[in-house]
C-alpha cells in the first residue's frame, strides 16, 4: 500500500481484489507522507525514504547559534538601553567588572613568574592567578624547576613546607601514574601537557595584609603523542589561595583546589595528538590581571 500514492478499499474492487468498482483515493502532500510515513525503503516500494534524522552535532549547533542571538540581544539592550537617566546599570554585587581597569598589573617579574603586584583587591586577584597558572604548569613536575617556582610565589614563611609537601607529592609512583618515567620526564615519542588558564577571579577577604583569592580555572593534563595511554583531557576547577602582603608583594601562604563549576561539554571534534602538541607549543601564555 502506498499512502504517498493511493488508498483503495471499502466495498469496491480494488487493484486485483474482489468486490464493487467503488473506489476512494486520499491523497497527502508529499512532504507529509515523507515525513509522516516514509519507511525508508525508498521509491522502489512506493514509499519515499525517510529523511535522516538531525545529528547531535546539528542541534548543538542550533543550541549554540540561539544562545548567541540572546547574548546579542541582550548585549545590544544593555549598550542601547539602561536606566531613563542613560547610565548602565551597575555589575551585579559579588563579580568584578571585566573590562580593564587601566592600572598596570605587575612592574616587574621574579623568574619567570610576574612580580609587582599592587597592595589592593586587584593586585591581589592579578597575583592569585599568575600564581595558579604558574602552579598548574608542567614545570612544577621537575624538581629544579619546581623549586624555582615556590621561591617566587611562596610567602618565605611557608616555602620549607610546601617544597617538602610537593616533593613528596611529585614521587615516581605519581610520575608512573601519570604516564611519565619515575624522574618526571615524559617517554621517548611523547609530550607532557599541563597547562592551567584562569577564567575568573573573585576575593572574599581582604585586611591590612592578607587576602583569601579564589580562580575559576580550566586545565589541559595528558600525553601527547601516538597511541597514549594518558591522552590529553580537560577539567574545571577553582583554585583558593590565601595571599600575604610580604617585602613589597603578594606571596601564596596556603592553596587547595576543588573540582568545578564545569559546563557542559561541547560536540567540538577532538584534535590528533599532533595537533594538540602544536598548540601548546607555538600558543604562549599570558600574565593575567584584573
Amino acid at each position: 500500500m502506498s499512502f504517498g500514492d493511493e488508498y483503495e478499499g471499502g466495498s469496491g474492487r480494488g487493484r486485483g481484489g474482489r468486490g464493487g468498482t467503488g473506489r476512494t483515493r486520499t491523497r497527502l502532500p508529499e512532504n507529509e507522507a515523507a515525513d509522516t510515513y516514509g519507511d525508508g525503503f525508498g521509491d522502489g516500494f512506493g514509499c519515499p525514504a525517510r529523511r535522516p534524522p538531525r545529528t547531535s552535532r546539528s542541534l548543538v549547533t542550533v543550541v549554540g547559534v540561539v544562545v548567541l542571538l540572546i547574548a546579542a540581544i541582550a548585549f545590544a539592550n544593555r549598550q542601547g538601553g539602561g536606566d531613563s537617566d542613560g547610565t548602565a546599570k551597575a555589575p551585579r554585587e559579588g563579580a568584578a567588572p571585566t573590562a580593564a581597569t587601566g592600572t598596570k598589573p605587575v612592574t616587574g617579574k621574579n623568574g619567570t613568574i610576574p612580580a609587582g603586584f599592587a597592595q589592593d583587591e586587584q593586585g591581589a586577584q592579578s597575583a592569585a592567578a599568575n600564581y595558579a597558572v604558574a602552579l598548574g604548569s608542567a614545570e612544577m613536575f621537575d624538581k629544579a624547576k619546581r623549586d624555582e617556582i615556590l621561591a617566587a610565589i611562596i610567602a618565605p614563611s611557608r616555602l620549607k613546607h610546601f617544597q617538602s609537601t610537593l616533593d613528596k607529592a611529585y614521587s615516581p609512583s605519581f610520575y608512573e601514574k601519570v604516564g611519565l618515567k619515575p624522574d618526571g620526564t615524559a617517554p621517548e615519542g611523547f609530550a607532557f601537557i599541563s597547562r592551567t588558564a584562569p577564567i575568573g577571579t573573585k576575593i572574599t577577604s581582604l585586611k591590612d595584609s592578607r587576602a583569601t583569592v579564589e580562580v575559576w580555572c580550566a586545565g589541559l593534563f595528558g600525553l601527547a603523542g601516538e597511541g597514549s595511554t594518558k591522552p590529553v583531557t580537560n577539567g574545571w576547577f577553582t583554585i583558593t589561595m590565601e595571599l600575604e602582603w610580604v617585602d613589597g608583594d603578594w606571596r601564596t601562604v596556603t592553596h587547595s583546589q576543588k573540582e568545578g563549576p564545569a559546563p557542559v561539554g561541547g560536540d567540538t571534534r577532538a584534535s590528533s595528538a599532533e595537533e594538540i602538541t602544536d598548540a601548546v607549543t607555538g600558543f604562549g601564555g599570558f600574565t593575567y590581571a584584573r
